[in-house]
């Protein structure tokens, strides 16, 4: 299509031949625009004559082994389609990397407020509205981790059966593959969290990604959420995996800046603090929450991992759309992080 504007990571005419094939509404010339890129999937919007929708590709470059999976992050949003999980609806698949140079799917586009840096002026003004977004957030892990993964077709979604040993020896590796110098408190990490393990719960589905800036909540009702993006890292197994993971991510009034991971919006008056929403989900599921020093440190461990793969595409040249002009390499700050938590458990064998 002449006089039309390329987009990195689209090619266009396959792409719109697969759009008018397997999308309803998706004839006609499409519009591309980059909702997010370079730090995970790569998620475009699209536009056409028949509505709108959302495509989701791995990277331009840097992919690891078992990273970044079309096939498996659309299958759990089908499976989840139809529960009282908050996702966007799936509506094509495409397996041949042929078509866009990876696979990819398309999604419907859902239209709310995702919440990162920042809120936009007028949503959550109050701090009661602020209080109901923490509250939605823990409801909506609960709901999460009460999904019969089976009877949604999910029994062989992963391994849940030594899930945390092998996160630990997971990540190692992904670190060696991405690691763009030395980092002895990487490997510090590693050796305390192989020698802390703690007995998990019963297995359920673990989003591996779970936080305020992946949920969309409604535009006119900070206490919903409308769906939860970013299904990359799904699997089976300890949900106190994602507990970890959001409690790394929520700022509170008093917290000393350690990267820009952790966004200082929830310090606003309102939000719960980090030992409220561990209590709220332990009412919630009933589960033992004594251990959540462990999963903390595994989050932070593991998010230094994905950092730096996050700074090898940005040295590489392959990401995506903005924020990367000044990119730092973060898993040092995110390793010690990590560290002081480690050093200041209840856990002798964290501690080291």
């Amino acid at each position: 299509m002449s006089g039309v504007e390329e987009v990195r990571g689209i090619r266009r005419d396959a792409v719109e031949r697969f759009f008018a094939e397997r999308v309803p509404g998706g004839a006609g010339p499409l519009r591309f625009s980059l909702i997010s890129g370079g730090k995970s999937n790569v998620t475009y919007r699209v536009e056409g004559a028949g509505g709108a929708w959302v495509l989701r590709r791995p990277p331009l470059g840097h992919v690891l082994p078992t990273a970044h999976d079309m096939v498996r992050e659309h299958r759990v949003l089908a499976a989840l389609a139809d529960t009282d999980v908050p996702v966007a609806r799936p509506i094509a698949l495409c397996d041949d990397a042929a078509v866009n140079d990876a696979p990819f799917y398309v999604m419907a586009y859902v239209d709310g407020v995702v919440l990162d840096a920042k809120r936009p002026p007028g949503f959550a003004d109050a701090p009661e509205e602020r209080r109901r977004i923490g509250d939605a957030l823990v409801a909506t892990l609960a709901k999460l981790h009460a999904i019969d993964f089976r009877a949604v077709g999910l029994a062989d979604f992963g391994k849940p059966e030594g899930y945390l040993e092998r996160q630990v020896r997971r990540w190692a590796q992904q670190w060696e593959r991405s690691k763009t110098g030395p980092l002895p408190a990487i490997e510090e990490l590693a050796r305390r969290l192989a020698a802390a393990l703690p007995a998990s719960p019963a297995p359920t589905l673990v989003h591996g990604d779970y936080r305020l800036g992946n949920l969309a909540l409604a535009p006119r009702d900070p206490g919903t959420i409308v769906a939860i993006f970013d299904w990359e890292m799904a699997t089976l197994g300890d949900p106190l995996a994602d507990l970890g993971y959001t409690l790394i991510y929520w700022a509170e009034a008093g917290d000393a800046v350690t990267s820009g991971f952790a966004s200082a919006l929830t310090a606003e008056p309102g939000f719960h603090t980090r030992a409220e929403l561990i209590d709220a989900y332990a009412r919630a599921t009933g589960r033992d929450v004594a251990a959540i020093d462990f999963y903390q440190v595994l989050a932070l461990y593991k998010l230094a991992v994905i950092s730096e793969g996050i700074y090898a595409r940005f040295r590489m040249g392959k990401t995506l759309g903005p924020g990367f002009e000044n990119l730092q390499r973060a898993a040092g700050a995110l390793a010690e992080r990590a560290l002081a938590i480690a050093s200041a458990s209840s856990d002798a064998k964290l501690r080291g």
